[in-house]
């Protein structure tokens, strides 16, 4: 298992340096399902493998000038205040048996991975739908309402302290709609500001030294290794086209984690 876990980790490499996005969505499952790591500590570790991933793959955007500093600032501060609230108050404070209906306990894991699976579904439907990818040669000058991108930086801050994913499935779509960003542009704004975000907040982590850091650097270097080839692929590949492939994946992955945690544990516990 750990070894499909490796490959699976070069395969979310691989999506970020096509697509510039997929790695906390696809982390979290090879975390749990392939190393056997508990739902709470694997959000922790996917802050730090999202986070430093996403910092090598925003390397290409920064050295061609397609990073919007205003945004990162503006829509990363938020963020990274929401990271750090909900991994020092919020996740300690979920009671660990949150509820029982009819004989079925839901616990603290089983919503977290339950609401985890909920956002695969979303991400997929951003990525498997037809969209138009006609780029903006030059932007306009426009009253960007930078209070409202700071309200949705605080908002993906908190999902990503809760979940461990990196939220660009939510921020690329808000910075193309929004800021009217050409979408390379977004995609390597998302990547910088996943990246100081899901840092800042493994950062944070009041058990650093205990996590298995032989399994981080592992899965790390694997996933970079990943990012490396896609970059490279995306010179030959366009990365848009394989977007719905990737969607399909979040999709049925998200499906399974559903039956498996819901609806076979709530027949087991029937």
């Amino acid at each position: 298992m750990e070894i499909i876990g490796y490959l699976a980790s070069i395969f979310i490499g691989i999506s970020i340096g096509l697509i510039g996005t997929g790695s906390g969505t696809l982390t979290i499952p090879a975390l749990i399902y392939l190393f056997g790591v508990d739902v709470v500590p694997s959000t922790a570790y996917a802050l730090f493998i999202g986070g430093l991933t996403s910092a090598v793959g925003s390397i290409s955007y920064i050295r061609n000038k397609l990073i919007h500093i205003k945004t990162v600032i503006s829509f990363g501060l938020p963020s990274i205040i929401g990271v750090l609230f909900t991994r020092a108050y919020i996740i300690p404070n979920i009671p660990e048996k949150i509820i029982t209906i009819n004989g079925f306990t839901v616990t603290k894991d089983l919503f977290i991975i339950t609401f985890f699976a909920i956002l695969m579904a979303i991400a997929s439907y951003s990525m498997i739908k037809k969209t138009n990818d006609n780029e903006v040669k030059e932007r306009k000058k426009l009253n960007i309402n930078y209070t409202l991108i700071s309200i949705e930086g605080l908002v993906v801050g908190i999902i990503t302290g809760l979940v461990g994913t990196g939220g660009g499935f939510l921020i690329v779509p808000t910075l193309v709609v929004l800021l009217k960003l050409p979408m390379k542009e977004a995609v390597g704004t998302t990547l910088l500001i996943i990246a100081a975000k899901s840092l800042i907040g493994f950062l944070g982590e009041p058990n650093i030294a205990g996590m298995d850091w032989k399994l981080l650097i592992s899965v790390v270097s694997c996933t970079i290794s990943g990012v490396l080839i896609g970059t490279f692929l995306s010179r030959r590949i366009d990365g848009r086209k394989l977007k719905p492939f990737f969607g399909w994946v979040l999709l049925i992955l998200g499906i399974c984690i559903i039956i498996k945690e819901v609806l076979l544990n709530r027949i087991l516990a029937a």
